[in-house]
């Protein structure tokens, strides 16, 4: 055996770092368990590998892991139910579940987060993304665990031992009773025949290939020892870390309320033990309701200004939600701090989901005041996802995972601040209803507000206009954004009368900005409705008149599904405006049918870019081609170009790069009511 371990050589692609004193990555493949973990030990991190789903939580426990990586490419079903055997525990001890899809289909990807991913990724996918998603879900658990300590070196505390081959002895830590310098084929003639025999396929595998491979074998006492084998460095030293499947796992964190050491708010353990009790408690109405509330593009703001003004911003949510939602000495209510930028509210029976969705605007709305942190201004953004407990939930995880349900989907709609999830009583029909009836109320009582987003020049960096937005602060629902207002209005006949309104209102306002703002242009939105109108430009163009807001600084943007059904009447239409002094845009170009006959046809100033195409320039270098391919096409007909939806430093650099010449997005600011968008065109002249 020895003279075959020292013919065989390592690849020399292996990492350096010594892989035993790498953190430990629990993995579960079911077919390609060797290959699976070569790679992530490739990434910086120490596999501990199974086969099989038997027993998959103990061993995950027992490895002191802080991530656990599924692989549900060969079986998806079967690693959905090991998922959710991982669910708990990677839930209870701060660690990530990572799960990789064989696709990435909407339904594949929603079944993982439902039996309790943290992360996912889906096939294919190379070495690099792989690294990157381990990466990303260590950052996960480390803001999960706070100042949890880290896992003990493996070298030290567990039982492993060293082999090189060129010394001739294998060196073991601490472990069954073995004595340092003991030769291998000593140790190898301890074994049971079957044991001696899969160890020396291992070790010939992982000096052939270099490759991260385990073996087992039966001890005394019944006990069956898995020895997980990985190469220190990239010459030829082996490390093998011993796991006793019949250990005992390690004991379950405390169910006493523990705290967030940053905000001082209870944690997930607490939280979830609190509402195992409000589930057993039987009142009638029985049970709970819960919110969470996840910042916007939390991360995108601590790259900007830094972690300690990440934390200040943190703390100050924590404020704003503990004084809205007070928790009280009887525990009928609850604040927790789930993970990095998410926070949870329970409101314990009798209150119900109407006192949840009231409770959700209003931190809703708190949370859009701007913070101050340090000598910044921030102004950030939430949204909330709401569930109700109800018969059917067996634990505290599924009460949790259907509002986490809840908060992707607000995250992912266009507008829409709060979402519940609509319990099985209530119809989607009835809801919608209700909104038309409220839509109306809202229209007669004035209760549609208007903010404005910000568009910056790329070439001056100076905020040159804004684009008039619609808010509707729903009292029950919170704050629904203009998709959602123009669709309950479409399907209520209400369409021109809203459209109207936020005209005619956004014109009021600006014509009173003060001296700071007058330079601004200002940009509203033309639905199909109002196209249809024959006398809609000679209207607009006395609505501006009447407000005593310029012409020239008017900017009336067309949506391309408002232009598809008689391009001919959109044209002179258009043209009317223009020749009234206020100028054109197609918004959201790109996302219709006949983008190249309205450049071609229509009388136009500016092409604004769909949002998509804004981040999907960072994508591909076909992504790339075909932005680049609309921008020069656009300015070879003499149009500016002004792209929506920027979120990143890296997405304007390349924009710019290829002629863009202004941007609105995040990355200037959301959506501003008037003394806002006052206080940032101060401080962005001062920049």
């Amino acid at each position: 055996m020895s003279t075959a371990m020292k013919d065989a050589r390592l690849p020399e692609d292996l990492p350096s770092a010594a892989a035993s004193f790498a953190p430990p990555a629990f993995i579960l493949s079911f077919a390609h368990r060797d290959d699976l973990a070569a790679a992530v030990m490739r990434s910086g991190w120490r596999p501990i590998a199974a086969r099989r789903a038997e027993g998959a939580a103990t061993r995950f426990l027992a490895s002191g892991a802080s991530i656990a990586v599924v692989d549900g490419r060969a079986d998806f079903d079967e690693s959905i139910e090991a998922t959710r055997a991982l669910g708990g525990p990677a839930q209870a001890n701060h660690a990530a579940l990572l799960v990789l899809t064989p696709d990435a289909m909407a339904a594949t990807l929603e079944a993982a987060y439902q039996a309790g991913a943290t992360h996912v990724l889906a096939a294919p996918f190379d070495q690099d993304v792989l690294g990157i998603h381990l990466r990303f879900a260590a950052r996960h658990a480390e803001r999960l665990a706070g100042s949890r300590p880290a896992a003990a070196d493996p070298g030290g505390q567990q039982d492993s031992w060293r082999w090189h081959p060129g010394a001739g002895t294998v060196v073991i830590g601490p472990g069954p009773n073995l004595e340092a310098g003991t030769r291998p084929r000593a140790l190898l003639r301890r074994l049971d025949p079957a044991g001696r025999r899969s160890a020396i396929e291992a070790l010939r595998r992982i000096r052939a290939t270099g490759r991260p491979t385990a073996f087992a074998h039966d001890a005394p006492g019944g006990r069956r020892l898995v020895h997980h084998l990985t190469v220190t460095d990239g010459t030829d030293i082996v490390f093998g870390q011993i796991e006793d499947l019949a250990a005992e796992p390690r004991p379950e964190p405390p169910t006493q309320p523990r705290g967030d050491p940053l905000t001082g708010l209870v944690d997930g353990t607490a939280a979830r033990a609190w509402i195992a009790a409000r589930m057993a408690e039987g009142a009638d109405p029985a049970g709970c309701v819960v919110m969470i509330v996840g910042i916007n593009r939390f991360d995108m703001l601590t790259a900007a200004f830094g972690r300690s003004v990440g934390d200040s911003l943190l703390q100050g949510v924590a404020r704003r939600i503990e004084r809205l939602a007070t928790s009280d000495r009887a525990g009928r209510r609850l604040i927790a701090r789930l993970a990095t930028a998410e926070f949870l509210v329970g409101l314990s029976a009798p209150a119900g989901a109407d006192d949840a969705q009231f409770l959700a605007g209003r931190i809703a709305e708190s949370i859009a005041r701007p913070f101050a942190a340090d000598e910044h201004v921030v102004t950030l953004g939430c949204r909330i996802g709401i569930a109700a407990s109800s018969p059917d939930d067996g634990a505290p995880a599924d009460l949790l995972r259907r509002a986490s349900a809840a908060l992707a989907d607000a995250m992912t709609a266009e507008g829409d601040v709060i979402r519940m999830l609509e319990s099985e009583g209530e119809a989607a029909a009835d809801r919608e209803a209700r909104l038309e009836v409220d839509l109306r109320r809202a229209l007669a009582r004035d209760e549609i507000d208007i903010l404005f987003q910000p568009q910056v020049d790329i070439t001056t960096n100076a905020v040159t206009g804004v684009e008039a937005l619609a808010r509707w602060h729903h009292p029950m629902l919170g704050e629904l954004g203009a998709a959602t207002l123009f669709s309950v209005a479409e399907r209520s006949d209400y369409l021109v009368a809203l459209s109207g309104h936020v005209q005619r209102k956004a014109l009021a306002m600006a014509a009173a900005w003060p001296a700071g703002l007058r330079h601004l242009r200002l940009s509203v939105n033309v639905t199909a409705a109002d196209m249809a109108r024959p006398d809609f430009a000679a209207t607009l163009l006395a609505v501006a008149d009447d407000a005593g807001f310029p012409r020239s600084r008017l900017t009336v943007e067309v949506t391309e599904s408002g232009l598809i059904e008689d391009l001919r009447a959109a044209a002179g239409l258009l043209a009317e405006l223009r020749a009234g002094g206020v100028r054109v845009a197609i918004d959201d170009f790109g996302t219709g049918y006949s983008s190249l006959a309205y450049l071609k046809s229509l009388p136009l100033d500016y092409l604004k870019i769909d949002r998509r195409m804004s981040q999907d320039i960072t994508g591909t270098m076909r992504d790339r081609v075909v932005v680049h391919g609309v921008i020069d096409m656009a300015r070879s007909l003499g149009l500016s170009v002004i792209a929506e939806g920027v979120e990143t430093a890296r997405q304007l650099e390349l924009l710019a790069a290829q002629g863009c010449n202004s941007y609105q997005g995040y990355l200037c600011a959301p959506p501003l009511d008037g003394p806002a968008l006052s206080r940032l065109v101060a401080r962005w002249r001062r920049r």
